[in-house]
């Protein structure tokens, strides 16, 4: 059975190139263009591992990985950020 992923990125033209490379691969890929989708879909799907997108409309990035960790449901997700942002305090915010 293929692992799933959950691709949270509000660029379409980003996510279907994660998309592409991903099912290649063999994984099972499951968009979300936002935050609130992103969470609703984790939930629905409760995926392998979830792509996030730091910088989403709505809720941000951080925002849906700090709801998601509080989810008993979804805490145990592993989840990889994906960002432009290279200071270092967004890195810090990010393994926080």
């Amino acid at each position: 059975m293929a692992k799933k992923v959950l691709v949270v990125e509000d660029d379409s033209n980003i996510a279907e190139l994660l998309r592409l490379y991903l099912e290649k691969d063999g994984f099972d890929v499951f968009l979300a263009a936002d935050g609130g989708e992103g969470i609703r879909r984790a939930q629905e799907l409760q995926p392998d591992l979830i792509l996030l997108d730091i910088m989403l409309p709505g809720l941000s990035g951080l925002e849906v990985c700090k709801q998601l960790k509080r989810n008993p449901n979804t805490k145990d997700i592993p989840i990889i950020f994906l960002t432009a942002k290279a200071e270092e305090i967004d890195k810090v915010l990010g393994l926080e």
